[in-house]
């Protein structure tokens, strides 16, 4: 059986702008309602509106961080739009250019003529915003009010045109011409189904440009391509790992890609937490002076925890609090979990920790074990210079204000440690288990 052979797809009798999956699984039958797009604002013309429920979705689902707003900039003696809006995580950004379709649908042909015409000029549109980005470098401002300078060169980039219609022909296919880097269009309703089935900017920009390079398909159809893929990356074999990368007592976990359950769709709301703590880091190097750039590569590491693990990571988190704070008086206990896994560009080792209490001691200990795991992996890997450790530690907090306190590191690199500070650390840090 095909993953489309599993795959039924039929639009709501009480709702005729829903459509609902039912796609029938190994581990069962998935029932996927996809609603309309987000309503747009009513106080705003229709074109400005489209813009700001794009930017709404994808700021409340995913990261607002990583969310840019349009800027104006010089050309020639006129000025230039730089792009609706820019998502940017890590080194991959996309164009976003959003249509609106401001009179009354017309005949099927008028409108699939119509979609034909903006996707075209959307295109174009993006083709030029990174051209003057690589040009010269723009100051964008991000949905949480920070401003970055964004340099063309620093990102691998697609265009994506998102055309606001609400009765999009069936079958309605736009075509355009190479425009020299992945491109795709989507509607809006694919858009928010997207960021609300992966609650993750990095996680949908790694699907759009897996999808960019895909046979195009009729527009409306992508929830449908997302559970077809989603199907096979749940039939395919694990990737084979060396877990003593790690240690011992290293495990080898696997999780698809496109998880085909919701982000967040399980009992508890547990995939919250990692959201929180993605809150909290963000924030807090905003109020340390992080530069921009620096603070959101690391929100960018972080967000590449897959989507399949958050739920579970949430719940270990919270249980992991709960049991540190069971230390005796005068004593601190230490939980971590960490994962490595490797990209084209080299290892990415997360870790995770909680600790009893947060002081000058702790915190030091915490450094110093991201540090020496950080240099043990470099070391068996072989690649220290290609190897990114980004270690978080939550810490109770008795205030009533908030539940943890939480405190980051990231290394980059050679650890640089000494022979001594290795023996140190180790003394400090043995390593029995894969912790």
């Amino acid at each position: 059986m095909t993953a489309s052979d599993a795959l039924w797809r039929f639009t709501d009798t009480d709702e005729p702008d829903s459509v609902t999956l039912i796609v029938e699984t190994p581990a069962g039958t998935h029932v996927r309602r996809i609603p309309p797009a987000m309503p747009l604002p009513a106080d705003v013309e229709p074109g400005i509106g489209a813009e700001q429920a794009a930017h709404t979705a994808a700021a409340t689902w995913g990261l607002p961080d990583f969310v840019f707003q349009s800027v104006l900039t010089r050309k020639g003696s006129g000025q230039r739009e730089l792009g609706d809006r820019l998502l940017l995580s890590g080194k991959r950004g996309a164009v976003v250019q959003i249509k609106s379709r401001t009179v009354r649908p017309k005949g099927d042909t008028e409108e699939r003529t119509w979609i034909q015409k903006v996707t075209k000029k959307a295109m174009s549109q993006a083709k030029g915003t990174v051209r003057m980005l690589r040009l010269q470098p723009a100051d964008m401002v991000n949905g949480r009010g920070t401003t970055l300078s964004v340099a063309g060169d620093a990102y691998e980039w697609m265009a994506v045109s998102l055309p606001d219609h609400d009765h999009v022909p069936d079958e309605t296919v736009p075509a355009f011409e190479p425009i020299g880097m992945p491109a795709l269009t989507l509607t809006r309703r694919d858009w928010d189904f997207l960021f609300d089935q992966l609650r993750s900017t990095t996680a949908v920009l790694d699907y759009l440009f897996r999808v960019a390079g895909e046979p195009l398909i009729a527009l409306g159809d992508e929830p449908v391509r997302y559970y077809e893929l989603a199907a096979a990356d749940a039939a395919a074999p694990p990737e084979d790992i060396d877990t003593e990368l790690v240690g011992p007592g290293g495990r080898h976990f696997s999780t698809p890609l496109l998880p085909q359950v919701p982000a967040g769709s399980g009992q508890t709301n547990t995939h919250l937490v990692i959201r929180a703590v993605l809150e909290d880091v963000a924030t807090s190097m905003l109020r340390d002076g992080v530069a921009e750039s620096d603070r959101l590569g690391v929100l960018a590491d972080l967000d590449r925890l897959p989507v399949g693990m958050r739920e579970e990571w949430g719940q270990l988190l919270l249980d992991m609090l709960d049991d540190v704070q069971q230390a005796p008086d005068g004593h601190v206990k230490w939980r971590s979990r960490r994962q490595l896994h490797e990209e084209a560009d080299g290892h990415r080792q997360m870790l995770f920790m909680c600790g009893t209490r947060f002081d000058k001691y702790v915190e030091a200990s915490f450094g110093s074990y991201v540090m020496l795991r950080h240099h043990q992996v470099g070391e068996r890997t072989g690649r220290p210079a290609s190897l990114c450790s980004v270690g978080v530690l939550l810490t109770p907090n008795h205030s009533g204000k908030r539940p943890w306190d939480t405190t980051l590191v990231k290394i980059l690199g050679p650890s640089n440690l000494t022979p001594e500070q290795v023996s140190e650390f180790e003394g400090l840090w043995p390593q029995s288990s894969n912790a």
